[in-house]
């Protein structure tokens, strides 16, 4: 039951008329008040005029995900009127402009209505056309505010951080629109709402963001000196953020930028531009969605072959073709596992909120200069462009980068006179990564790059045995990754994180307590974990395991190995997390039971719920 602290708000308006701004505002001022919250922006892929909704959640427990219900709609858009007004969860709330009259025909005896006349209001108060409706959505924020007790200190606090002392005119038409609302509803109802917000410290030591700026920040930390891009929702944020940060902290004494930014013609030349500044040495990268690395697939196979260090980040939107761009999916999985024509597997990591999307930004140019190859970061729309409360960025400043296997001019003239030869894609130390040199180090050096046939001294070649000798290579060079890259996150059935000592046999410590087990990936896992906590109330015990990279490492293995059945809980279609288990694991996949949510909402628990209920059940009737 919704209570105070414990409820979910949902504001229906239309696109363009700035209601992301108060919307935000709402959100961020219940932050302050030290409450855990949600906030999911479900907006249409036009500039202006079609629906748009916000979802807040407000959740003293911690549950930042979708809780599944309404329990106060805030419906400022009389073309979803009727589909908003349904929404409302039985004994809830609907706040809408009484300016106008409602048809008869859209009431519901099992709800409170509530009128505010805030467009009424607020054309009696503000002149400008344009003015009236921006500042109609900040007077419903004040509105709120009454009827949830909302700090008005707090809001007018965040006012002033947004629009800075140069604009205190704007702080003031804002404040005066929130005090509209917000009088009104002294005035005329009981405040508060039986839902409310009450201060807490829950929220102390976190920040409210979104990943494509943790990402684009994590970009800056790693090193990476150049970005190239083709701007395509829902990436193009996390660019402009690269871009922004580094304005500002990528600069000499002598104020000269010290990073490059092109905006490529396409996508391809994206990629080759990234290609190419790793080849020299630079730390690049490309932010794009899954129509993006369709179009990449020739320079990533390149890459992948050349072995040439490159970051993709792949903020995945719903397809196939131009699909929902402005929805969110998990639907480039096996695309980016695979990318390129003939045999490629590539590193991919995957971040389950803006603080990994930080971390994992800085980890993937490690592993893609390590492993001299692509590497890709799958973010999805919900991460990257909703805000996430998450603990604060923390960062070492002794941490450095890895280059990984890089020759200098010193260690090539030793060979030399050794009489060894460089052999750039030799295996040296058998664990499949040869050694590099850059151009301009020195003419002892193999600078060439060779896409197609070649041996392992990078000459060309269409000789059977030596073709397939570097093939096999990379094969190796692709197990010596499960060491690397980042390890699962377990769960036993209790709920409790599992920690390892770094030198630990994680495949011995595994939660074995449950006959079964669940694997999930990226942003399923807050739905998951709160759908878990449910169940386990209701009895039913669950181990828990979030792959978080790819390839799936032995402690991944050895969690399917140790269940009966494994439920995979994702967001796509076709199960793609669950074919690349198949694939590149030895489980049994009879074992292997698929849940699928795909229709571009972003997962919640009640779902994830009701599907391994579904399971159970039909498990016992068989």
């Amino acid at each position: 039951m919704p209570a105070p602290n414990d409820f979910t708000i949902k504001l229906a308006t239309a696109n363009g008329t700035g209601s992301a701004s108060a919307n935000t505002l709402l959100t961020k001022a219940i932050f302050r008040m030290g409450v855990p919250v949600m906030g999911k922006n479900f907006f249409p892929s036009n500039i202006q005029g079609l629906p748009t909704w916000y979802e807040i959640r407000v959740t003293e427990d911690g549950h930042l995900t979708r809780s599944g219900e309404v329990h106060l709609m805030v419906a400022m858009n009389a073309e979803t009127y009727a589909r908003d007004l349904a929404e409302v969860t039985t004994g809830g709330f609907l706040l809408y402009d009484s300016s106008w009259p409602r048809p008869r025909e859209l009431f519901r005896e099992d709800i409170h209505v509530i009128g505010v006349p805030l467009a009424q209001m607020v054309n009696h108060t503000f002149v400008e056309a344009r003015i009236r409706i921006l500042m109609k959505n900040i007077a419903y924020v004040g509105a709120l505010a009454a009827f949830l007790d909302l700090d008005l200190e707090v809001i007018e606090g965040l006012l002033k951080e947004t629009f800075g002392d140069k604009k205190a005119k704007l702080v003031q038409a804002n404040m005066q629109a929130v005090l509209l609302g917000y009088e009104y509803v002294k005035a005329n109802y009981d405040c508060p709402l039986p839902i409310s917000v009450k201060p807490t410290n829950k929220t102390a030591g976190h920040i409210v963001i979104d990943g494509n700026t943790t990402a684009a920040l994590g970009c800056m930390f790693a090193g990476a000196t150049v970005g190239a891009w083709y701007p395509i929702t829902p990436s193009t944020s996390l660019m402009d953020a690269f871009k922004s940060f580094c304005e500002k902290h990528r600069r000499n004494e002598a104020g000269e930028r010290e990073f490059v930014v092109i905006q490529a013609e396409d996508e391809l030349s994206a990629i080759g531009m990234v290609v190419g500044a790793g080849w020299m040495g630079a730390r690049a990268f490309t932010p794009t969605s899954g129509p993006g690395i369709s179009l990449m697939g020739e320079f990533i196979g390149y890459a992948y072959y050349t072995e040439i260090p490159a970051v993709v980040f792949d903020v995945q939107r719903v397809g196939p073709s131009t699909g929902m761009p402005t929805r969110t999916q998990q639907c480039d999985l096996m695309t980016c596992a695979y990318a390129s024509h003939g045999d490629t597997r590539h590193i991919c990591l995957y971040p389950a909120d803006p603080k990994e999307a930080f971390e994992m930004a800085v980890q993937s140019f490690d592993l893609a200069e390590r492993f001299q190859t692509p590497v890709f970061v799958l973010l999805d729309l919900d991460i990257g462009m909703n805000e996430w409360m998450v603990p604060e960025l923390t960062w070492d400043d002794t941490t450095l980068p890895d280059r990984g296997k890089v020759l200098n001019a010193m260690e090539l003239e030793a060979m030399v006179e050794r009489g060894q030869p460089f052999h750039r894609y030799a295996d040296v130390d058998g664990d499949g990564i040869p050694y590099r040199t850059l151009p301009g180090v020195s003419p002892k050096g193999a600078f060439f790059t060779r896409g197609s046939g070649h041996a392992a001294s990078a000459a060309y070649t269409e000789d059977a045995h030596e073709y397939q000798e570097v093939m096999d290579r990379l094969v190796r060079k692709f197990e010596t990754a499960k060491t690397r890259v980042p390890d699962a996150v377990f769960h036993d059935h209790r709920g409790l994180k599992l920690e390892f000592d770094p030198d630990a046999d994680i495949t011995m410590m595994l939660p074995r307590s449950s006959k079964i087990g669940l694997v999930s990936v990226g942003s399923c896992d807050l739905a998951v974990r709160e759908a878990l906590d449910s169940l386990r109330e209701q009895g039913v015990k669950i181990d828990y395991c979030r792959v978080r990279a790819f390839p799936f490492t032995d402690a991944v293995e050895a969690f399917l190995e140790g269940h009966e059945q494994i439920l995979v809980v994702e967001q796509n279609r076709d199960a793609q997390l669950t074919k690349m288990l198949m694939m590149e694991t030895r489980v049994d996949k009879a074992k292997l039971v698929p849940i699928l949510h795909y229709n571009g909402l972003p997962l919640d628990a009640k779902f994830v719920e009701a599907a391994v209920q579904q399971h159970l059940a039909h498990d016992a009737v068989a």
